[in-house]
């Protein structure tokens, strides 16, 4: 893949998708249509080798990347994946989605990501480190407490978050515990910042049932991916009264029409490292997941997981997004034919960023809040984003994703345009 190759995106890939969501909001932006391809176009794209040596004394070498998508609002804010199918169009998309998603919560930041390609399984914990800490000393000349903040995300955790700060820290002679967010809680990591994403999920979630008079007591919900943001929202759901009947990750499908015990199912996963053979439960083929009957369908693993084909045979009241990009275009426009309604990534999963930014001003601060205040305070703040959302949708008769995008996009051609050319 040449440098270049966002000017010319394939099929449905990640940053097809994106630059098709930008095509349909551009009609709604009047006057600032005239910045509209600061949004098409990465502002900075860096790949970088990384290069380790192994247990055994052999050197491997492994393809990294950091993209600034938007800095016009901020610092750059997004996380950092390990994983074997990381390429450069696909962190640009992720970039380009964190900035609509900071920009459509109202967070002071532009759109960052980073990510690996490699299988983080495949390596012990020592040579694990010394490939967060290569890849941090690689892309150190772009990231920083003002410049550019990473965090966890796929295969990427608090003790990777630790690693990554100590590293640059130990490069410009000073603890910087605001490099990066979603760290262990002794070196400045933030209380409730585990469980935002999935809570913000569920926020949103209640938020759209009530709007559309769907009463959450006994209310079907289907969840495809059950790791932090997943299994968190599932729990809400469930203490909320819903059923949640079905969990899919990478090990299986499982399925209980009265509804699943999700502690029990939590503590499978964390015996046998998937929810395959669950006890009490049955075992469903992977396609199957996808039509079955419910109110609320959560993807929350990987993107591009609804596809065209998936899409005509869904069967919710409402697709809630837990993941980044889990709908391709096309089957955004079928689930909109088939009056499907989509809660969009941007807004709905929102919640971990948005106690990413706590964190990073309590960091500035050392300052910390309680648990509880960190929840209120993300409660308020997801429900008075998406509540803008929802009534930017109502006046303007689009979707929500369209919505989201107008509101976020609006804000960030704002302030591109106020900040001017330079030279």
């Amino acid at each position: 893949m040449n440098g270049l190759s966002y000017l010319t995106p394939a099929g449905d890939s990640p940053w097809s998708t994106y630059l098709a969501q930008i095509d349909r909001v551009e009609p709604y932006l009047g006057r600032l249509t005239r910045w509209i391809d600061t949004l098409r176009r990465p502002k900075r794209a860096l790949i970088v080798d990384v290069p380790i040596e192994l247990d055994d004394g052999r050197v491997a070498h492994f393809e990294g990347f950091r993209v600034q998508h938007n800095l016009s609002r901020g610092p750059g804010k997004g996380g950092v994946r390990f994983h074997p199918d990381v390429t450069l169009e696909e962190v640009m998309a992720l970039a380009a989605w964190m900035t609509i998603k900071n920009a459509a919560v109202n967070l002071p930041y532009g759109g960052a990501k980073g990510g690996v390609r490699v299988d983080p399984s495949a390596l012990s914990r020592k040579e694990l480190e010394r490939l967060t800490r290569r890849y941090t000393s690689e892309i150190g000349l772009i990231i920083g407490p003002e410049k550019d903040i990473p965090a966890p995300d796929v295969n990427t955790n608090a003790q990777i978050m630790a690693w990554m700060m100590d590293t640059y820290s130990a490069n410009v002679g000073a603890t910087a515990t605001g490099v990066v967010t979603g760290k262990p809680i002794p070196i400045g990591g933030s209380l409730g910042r585990v469980k935002a994403t999935g809570r913000g999920v569920f926020t949103v979630g209640r938020e759209t049932a009530r709007r559309i008079g769907l009463d959450l007591a006994g209310a079907r919900v289907v969840v495809q991916g059950f790791g932090n943001v997943g299994s968190v929202a599932a729990e809400r759901f469930a203490a909320a009264g819903a059923r949640v009947i079905a969990v899919q990750d990478h090990t299986g499908t499982v399925y209980r029409e009265a509804g699943l015990d999700i502690a029990a199912l939590q503590q499978h996963v964390n015996r046998s490292g998937g929810v395959a053979g669950a006890p009490g439960t049955e075992t469903l083929d992977g396609e199957s997941f996808w039509q079955l009957p419910c109110e609320i369908l959560i993807p929350a693993a990987l993107e591009g997981q609804i596809t065209g084909a998936r899409a005509q045979r869904i069967d919710a009241r409402f697709v809630l997004e837990g993941a980044n990009g889990p709908t391709t275009q096309q089957a955004d426009q079928i689930l909109a034919e088939r009056g499907v309604m989509v809660v969009p990534d941007v807004i709905a999963n929102a919640g971990g960023v948005t106690v990413s930014y706590f964190e990073w001003v309590q960091d500035f601060s050392s300052f910390f809040w309680t648990e509880d205040e960190i929840n209120a305070r993300l409660e308020r703040i997801i429900g008075g984003a998406f509540s803008h959302v929802w009534d930017t949708a109502q006046q303007l008769g689009v979707p929500l994703r369209t919505a989201a995008f107008v509101v976020a996009c609006t804000r960030v051609l704002e302030a591109r345009e106020l900040r001017g050319l330079y030279p």
